[in-house]
């Protein structure tokens, strides 16, 4: 069955004579007839009632009409779908990040799109491979490691691992804190497997130190929570909550820092708009926590 033969049933139906719908089609009346016949025949089930030139649609042909124009609408949606693809744009856009990044970062980031830009979907995960989310469905996916040499990557930011304290801990005024100091107190961190507990018990290992007292807790808002409640200072990289005081944690090379990196596939259709909307990540975690997140320059 050909779209166009479908657009011819559907001509004629509209005009409501072959005459008037051969006219509309630039096309002559026996030619329209026999295109019409050929329909029927490939369907099996006459869609007119002919009566001295005159075409009327029967119940088949009745029933048949909306699915006619069904199929010629995807059609021209498929047409429009391929031509956007084959310009290297995105009409919609699936992110595939973890629970930190998606609260303080992309979901901020979202808010300020413009109307023109993709229409963004964002899942939420904990998978730490990009492989896995590209492989569902994502066509960018935020993630704490560089990306293997078989993706197409950038950087987006160095964002620094916090130790929250409430405004009345002794600490508070002071900015930061060493490692050797922090882990001296009760801290809430987070689970195994997390990348602000992976960095500090990285940090703590290199240091030649060990963790004192500890809860932990599966979700960064609930540490602050916890910390907020004085059940410890938590350690994660989300935004400050509950009118906590955050204080950088130095470490024996320096403060403890976590790196987000944006990745997609290189054959992308869109692989263009994927690194324009990367680097304007970028731009804007800039913006919003300070030119002290930029990524290095190499």
């Amino acid at each position: 069955m050909e779209l166009r033969v479908l657009g011819y049933f559907v001509a004629t139906a509209d005009a409501g004579t072959v005459s008037g719908a051969a006219t509309a089609l630039h096309m002559t009346q026996p030619a329209l007839s026999r295109q019409l016949r050929g329909l029927e025949r490939e369907l099996g089930v006459d869609l007119f009632t002919r009566s001295r030139g005159r075409l009327a649609l029967n119940a088949a042909g009745t029933q048949f009409l909306p699915v006619a124009r069904d199929l010629l609408r995807r059609a021209d949606e498929a047409r429009a779908t391929a031509s956007t693809m084959a310009a290297g744009r995105l009409e919609a856009l699936t992110i595939a990040t973890r629970t930190t990044t998606l609260t303080d970062v992309i979901a901020p980031f979202v808010a300020q799109l413009e109307p023109d830009d993709p229409v963004p979907t964002v899942l939420e995960t904990e998978v730490g491979d990009p492989h896995v989310s590209l492989r569902g469905g994502a066509d960018l996916a935020l993630v704490f490691d560089r990306p293997g040499p078989d993706l197409a990557g950038a950087p987006v930011a160095v964002l620094p691992v916090w130790a929250y304290v409430r405004t009345d801990h002794v600490w508070a005024p002071r900015g930061s804190v060493g490692l050797d100091e922090l882990v001296g107190e009760r801290l809430v961190v987070l689970r195994t497997g997390m990348r602000a507990r992976h960095v500090l018990d990285v940090a703590v290992e290199n240091a030649g130190l060990a963790l004192g007292s500890y809860v932990e807790s599966s979700h960064p808002q609930v540490a602050q929570a916890l910390a907020a409640a004085g059940r410890g200072i938590a350690v994660v990289t989300d935004d400050p909550r509950f009118a906590l005081v955050p204080l950088e944690v130095d470490g024996a090379h320096g403060p403890l820092r976590v790196h987000l990196w944006a990745a997609w596939e290189p054959d992308h259709h869109a692989a263009a708009t994927l690194a324009d909307l990367t680097r304007r990540l970028r731009d804007f975690c800039v913006a919003r926590y300070g030119a002290g997140v930029a990524p290095p320059a190499r």
